[in-house]
């Protein structure tokens, strides 16, 4: 049982099984020209608005709570 399943290893070579081979098609991504991470500008506007809120307002509380400035 072994014999014939070594002589029928060595009869066939494993690369006849495989499928020719297709050239792979290589698409390029475009990126469209008003979205990061899919916002309009306005929306983009309005993130960072928020965002430098944030660190203006934890700043001003970082230097209340060191004593830098006082009311």
């Amino acid at each position: 049982m072994l014999d014939d399943l070594r002589n029928s290893a060595a009869s066939q070579s494993f690369e006849e099984d495989l499928p020719p081979e297709t050239p792979e098609v290589r698409r390029t991504l475009r990126r469209s020209r008003g979205s990061f991470l899919g916002m309009t500008a306005k929306q983009r506007f309005i993130i960072l608005l928020m965002l430098f809120l944030m660190v203006l307002v934890l700043s001003t509380f970082c230097l209340l709570v060191t004593g830098k400035i006082a009311f």
